[in-house]
């Protein structure tokens, strides 16, 4: 059982020490790079810079009938999957109020560009063209039937030159984007990228009725309002695959196929507030917050090595082990790290080392009882470790309650404090009492 134990503490050692290395900035043969893993500890848009975003939902427009409330979480839930196609790390998306969603983006370089992204409404629709009305008409008198609607369309010419014109088309939508089933990104004739799409079996069948019954006729592919391509249809596409070209560069492109695979927006968003924060913070942050821990960790190393001897070493050696573990632990959850979260790892030194204190203390008051030192050490580690599991208990329990009402930084502030508890629970009752007993077996002495 010792043996079992032994061999379970240098486990978990050696996986803390192998995931905590590269956010350590340790420098490696490129012969033991290849072996170790490329993540490190995401960071927070208080540490490494970013956007924070205030979007509102106007919920006006949506169709009579609808839940106010359904359709925000639905907006938020359809940014959520945009964002992380985008390629954000660790993006904090929540909701305010009714009709309010934060969003943050940290690390983010291109703000427009992901604004722009999350503010498309994305609503894909189908439908006919209508070349016997009278267009001019429309264009110069604006006489539009009923069940018409005149929209612009962009063209690309062979020399890549953005030119429009109008049409007239019919208002019904023979089918829409709730229908795709993938979306791909290929090249044209001119190697300008196009975006491929392809229906689930039933919106296949819509479409291959709609290509089937109007055969000759031209169907607009519109997006947002606007008329991306008008082709004729020359016969009934039975595959349920069809293209979008238009005037796209290649990150238009790949933003659209992002936004189509998400889904479209079933409400239009406005950016009420924007926050640009600059990386320079973030790293005066992460220095300032490093200093901070080292200095903290100086001191109580001091203090305990002088006043407990030995045990005080192992203390230390405890100590460290946690900040190992917890680094580790937060890299492998891809939990992000802030600058209250770097509070919070402070906060775990402190009570790490007083879990320590508790049990030393609880050692010293067997050993004055005039127990052995193996005895001393069996009834020191058991009766504190009742009032050990307490106390991070409880804390827990308040980090949980702050995770879970928090928001952004405050949930850092909780998960690194989390962490930091439950590694503190394996190396100040685990592994110190097996270091403390392997001296104690090898020398027969108890430095306390």
């Amino acid at each position: 059982m010792k043996n079992f134990k032994l061999f379970a503490i240098i486990l978990i050692i050696a996986t803390s020490v192998f995931y905590a290395m590269p956010t350590a900035n340790i420098f490696f043969p490129d012969i033991l790079a290849k072996y170790l893993p490329g993540k490190k500890v995401n960071l927070g848009l208080d540490l490494q810079g970013g956007t924070h975003l205030v979007l509102s939902v106007d919920t006006s427009k949506l169709p009579a009938g609808s839940n106010a409330d359904d359709a925000v979480e639905v907006v938020k839930e359809i940014i959520r999957n945009r964002i992380d196609q985008f390629g954000v790390a660790e993006p904090v998306i929540q909701r305010q109020g009714t009709n309010q969603i934060i969003v943050e983006l940290p690390g983010i370089k291109d703000s427009a560009r992901a604004k722009q992204l999350i503010g498309r409404t994305a609503m894909l629709e189908f439908r006919l063209v209508d070349e016997q009305a009278d267009l001019q008409s429309a264009i110069n008198k604006n006489q539009i039937p009923d069940n018409l609607e005149l929209l612009s369309m962009e063209h690309l010419d062979e020399n890549k030159n953005i030119t429009r014109s109008q049409l007239l088309i019919e208002k019904e939508a023979k089918l829409t984007g709730k229908y795709l089933k993938e979306v791909q990104i290929k090249f044209g004739e001119f190697n300008e990228p196009r975006v491929t799409i392809a229906f689930n079996e039933e919106g296949g069948k819509i479409f291959s009725n709609v290509t089937g019954d109007n055969v000759g006729r031209r169907l607009a592919i519109v997006l947002d309002g606007v008329i991306k391509s008008a082709p004729v249809i020359r016969e009934m596409i039975p595959s349920g695959n069809a293209e979008i070209s238009g005037s796209f560069t290649m990150e238009e492109a790949q933003d659209l196929s992002i936004v189509l695979r998400a889904g479209s927006l079933p409400a239009p968003v406005k950016i009420e507030q924007e926050q640009t924060i600059g990386p320079s913070l973030g790293s005066d942050s992460i220095k300032s917050g490093v200093m901070c821990g080292i200095l903290s960790l100086a001191v109580i190393w001091l203090f305990i090595l002088v006043y407990y001897k030995f045990s005080g070493l192992i203390a230390n050696l405890a100590l460290l082990i946690n900040v190992i573990v917890l680094i580790a632990a937060m890299t492998m959850i891809k939990a992000t790290l802030t600058l209250p979260g770097i509070a919070g790892i402070i906060l775990t030194i402190g009570m790490s080392i007083d879990a320590n204190i508790l049990v030393f203390e609880r050692i010293r008051e067997e050993l004055r009882q005039g127990k052995s030192n193996r005895k001393a050490i069996e009834n020191g580690y058991h009766k504190a470790f009742i009032t050990v599991l307490d106390s991070n208990i409880t804390t827990i329990i308040s980090a949980v309650f702050l995770y879970y009402f928090g928001s952004g930084s405050i949930r850092g502030f909780a998960v690194s404090l989390t962490i930091g508890l439950l590694a503190s629970m394996f190396t100040a009752i685990t592994l110190s009492r097996v270091l403390q007993e392997t001296y104690e077996k090898s020398t027969s002495k108890l430095s306390i």
